[in-house]
């Protein structure tokens, strides 16, 4: 590292967000080496080991995530993030020159600081606030379906059985029995109640009172909004791997405000989303900067009583995405949020302040301390319950991986807007949005399992079914 990207003798502001991006590395902030300003920044070549953005409510990560989102953006990576406050939504805008900023500029050397706005494209679950985002229900498959709906495991293996069935139907010769949206499984479900006894010989024992069970969840799931999410056009993933006109990659956010309260639908739907990224991008190793970065937002709720099965995918998706030139930061209040094995691949960590007020809270700290690489200047338990709102501890992978030894860092100020965008600006960059809009705003409603299911309980659809089979059979023996 020979210098401080962004720290010029220039006095005139010049608004250039490539300030921040030089030599392979993003500024993040500066910490103090005597005194002498040290910068602190993560290298793009090492960002997709991960990262871990922590601190107590109120003491700057939003902040941190805009200045990680902008950094990389300027660098040409795309960004996915999770708004959770509509506070990120700034970004698409250019900031203003606020003392607070100009000042914590100048106190870390920046003076060519200025403003600017990124590239940015907004998505919502609910299609309110960004370009509707779906997926099918075969495609989120069993296993992320039985966590949204709180299954047991007997009722899990029921559901299991109904994508089977589902599967093995369009193997016989009806291509429409396609699970897609909600109405699709229910009726699915609903027929495998009528068949039970029929169906245990090849998928074992399918209870009526589970079948009950499952519907009602269902029901719940279509409540709490989910059957917006839930069908097509589903979502392209690559259409998160977008760089603008000018070189800088799009910052796709997502509304997470209405999201969160349903904070099981928010989890599983990001987890979704990063086993689609890990399972459709392809092997690329180490590359000069990653492909994505994900900010995951709120990511204490991914693992609050996750199952195993749930918790062994996390960790495998954590683990072995990078490879896919992905990279991954949890963002939460503590790092006891999240698990050792999860914790274990985040090489990049930024630390805000914790409070203690209880002595599990103090153990907290203490725990939080051990996860840094020591600095022999610094008491890194003590300076955690004195960091100001912008401080953080900050270490970060270079060289061959090492991780720095912590510093305490000032984060830079971000060239956005600091806060949220008015619903006219939303709309405007939304509407503006014409790629995106033309391929995600109407919702399709194909033929599936719903209406073919619907026709074989016909009297006609009944004969037609029998035909088909016999069909079937006579050419498979021909």
């Amino acid at each position: 590292m020979t210098g401080t990207p962004g720290v010029s003798g220039q006095d005139q502001p010049v608004a250039d967000p490539r300030d921040y991006v030089e030599g392979g590395l993003i500024l993040i902030g500066c910490s103090q080496s005597g005194r002498e300003l040290a910068p602190e920044c993560i290298e793009l070549a090492l960002a997709n080991r991960h990262g871990l953005v922590t601190g107590a409510t109120g003491t700057g990560k939003t902040v941190t995530l805009q200045v990680l989102a902008e950094g990389f953006s300027a660098a040409g990576v795309p960004v996915f993030a999770a708004d959770i406050k509509g506070d990120l939504s700034g970004i698409a805008e250019k900031g203003s020159p606020l003392p607070k900023l100009v000042a914590r500029a100048q106190e870390i050397g920046l003076t060519r600081y200025g403003n600017t706005s990124f590239p940015v494209a907004f998505w919502d679950v609910f299609g309110n606030d960004g370009h509707p985002v779906r997926a099918t229900v075969q495609e989120m498959g069993p296993l992320l379906l039985s966590r949204l709906l709180e299954l047991t495991e007997p009722q899990e293996g029921v559901l299991n059985i109904a994508f089977r069935w589902a599967a093995d139907e369009r193997e016989a010769g009806d291509d429409q029995m396609v699970i897609r949206d909600l109405k699709d499984l229910r009726s699915i479900i609903d027929e495998m109640g009528k068949r039970a006894s029929s169906l245990r010989s090849k998928y074992g024992h399918i209870a009526p009172a589970t079948v009950g069970v499952i519907q009602r969840r269902l029901l719940v799931l279509e409540e709490q909004g989910a059957d917006r999410f839930f069908g097509e056009p589903a979502l392209d993933i690559m259409d998160f791997l977008k760089t603008a006109p000018d070189g800088r990659g799009v910052v796709n956010i997502l509304a997470a405000d209405k999201l969160m309260n349903t904070p099981r639908l928010y989890a599983t739907f990001l987890l979704w989303l990063l086993t689609e990224l890990f399972e459709r991008l392809p092997e690329v190793g180490d590359l000069e900067k990653p492909k994505l970065v994900f900010l995951f937002d709120e990511a204490h709720i991914l693992f609050n009583d996750a199952p195993k099965s749930v918790l062994e995918q996390v960790e495998r998706v954590t683990r072995l995405i990078r490879s896919k030139g992905v990279g991954v930061y949890y963002v939460t209040q503590s790092p006891n949020d999240v698990p050792d094995r999860v914790s274990a691949q985040l090489g990049n960590r930024i630390q805000h302040a914790l409070r203690a007020f209880t002595p599990r809270e103090q153990k907290a700290i203490r725990a939080a301390a051990q996860t840094f690489r020591p600095n022999p200047e610094l008491d890194t338990e003590r300076v955690i319950q004195e960091l100001t709102v912008g401080e953080a501890l900050v270490s970060l992978l270079h060289g061959k991986g090492e991780p720095s030894m912590v510093q305490r860092t000032l984060i830079r100020p971000p060239m956005s807007r600091v806060g949220p965008l008015t619903p006219e600006e939303r709309k405007r960059i939304i509407e503006a949005d014409a790629d995106n809009r033309r391929k995600y705003a109407q919702t399709l409603d194909r033929e599936s399992a719903f209406e073919r299911l619907q026709s074989r309980n016909t009297t006609v659809g009944q004969l037609k079914e029998r035909l088909s089979r016999f069909s079937n059979l006579i050419r498979g023996k021909g």
